[in-house]
């Protein structure tokens, strides 16, 4: 899988970019998968605690179909314009400045599960409302007004499979089903992610490696310019996603063969989770 691209902009800072197709047909994948395993829970599965404060699966699911209701609701919007400006919001800021919503997004969540009975149904119809709109899903000339400010549309899809992945990890351990991670979803949440982490602790003292799909350095310190790296993490990409959402504790994780650390400055743990 080739490796995303890497654009300028007019700050003079690379911006990570993503391919609209592999995004596309990413974001088609994982909502199936999520839709797939939201039909084969049970009523007993649906009640279970989703590992998400005061949530249940119920919850969980009706959340995830917000997440993709996010999609055809701002290309609704009248305020969304095409133009060749560049965007104000990049993933990272988006990334690190999420959890200012976190109570605003507790609230609808519990709301509309509420007012929605049948998870699997509120699923469904997120579903059908994202059909007709996937290909200005991924339009890299639209903007769209986020609440952080305007937005590139196809970063915001981005973010939707950011959403999409970690919650499906969240609905595979609470209920024990297996739940698919497409490949390229997988690729982007890391990529995001490790991005934010270099964005929130800027350096180049500590080299943070994804296998297969990102290498970053963060955190202030000595810079290394040859050889191996004095100061080094590595994590297999679902570990990554939990450490870089708080889903697992570096302490906890730095006990298993996923992830490992060597040198003086390689505790990430003062600098994570990323995501609220």
């Amino acid at each position: 899988m080739p490796p995303a691209r890497r654009a300028t902009t007019p700050s003079g800072r690379d911006r990570r970019t993503y391919d609209p197709t592999r995004i596309r047909t990413a974001l088609i994948n994982q909502v199936e998968a999520v839709a797939d395993a939201a039909h084969r829970l049970t009523p007993e599965q649906l009640a279970l605690p989703s590992g998400l404060p005061g949530w249940d699966v119920h919850h969980l699911l009706v959340h995830i179909a917000g997440q993709i209701d996010a999609v055809p609701h701002f290309l609704a919007r009248p305020e969304t314009e095409v133009t060749s400006r560049a965007p104000q919001v990049s993933l990272s800021r988006w990334a690190v400045s999420t959890a200012a919503l976190a109570e605003e997004l507790d609230a609808d969540t519990r709301q509309d599960a509420a007012a929605s009975p049948e998870a699997t149904a509120r699923i469904d119809r997120a579903v059908a409302d994202l059909e007709p709109v996937i290909e200005s899903a991924v339009r890299e000339d639209l903007l769209i007004p986020h609440d952080f400010g305007p937005m590139r549309m196809l970063d915001f899809t981005v973010t939707r499979l950011v959403e999409l992945v970690v919650h499906s990890d969240d609905l595979a351990r609470a209920t024990g089903l297996r739940v698919a991670l497409d490949r390229q979803a997988t690729a982007a949440t890391v990529r995001l992610l490790a991005d934010a982490l270099a964005a929130e602790a800027p350096g180049a003292s500590v080299e943070v490696r994804i296998p297969p799909f990102a290498v970053v350095q963060a955190v202030e310190g000595p810079r290394h310019t040859r050889g191996t790296p004095p100061n080094v993490v590595e994590a297999d990409p679902l570990t990554w996603i939990r450490l870089a959402t708080g889903r697992t504790t570096w302490a906890a994780a730095l006990g298993t063969p996923q992830l490992t650390a060597s040198g003086g400055r390689a505790d990430l743990s003062a600098v994570l989770p990323v995501l609220g």
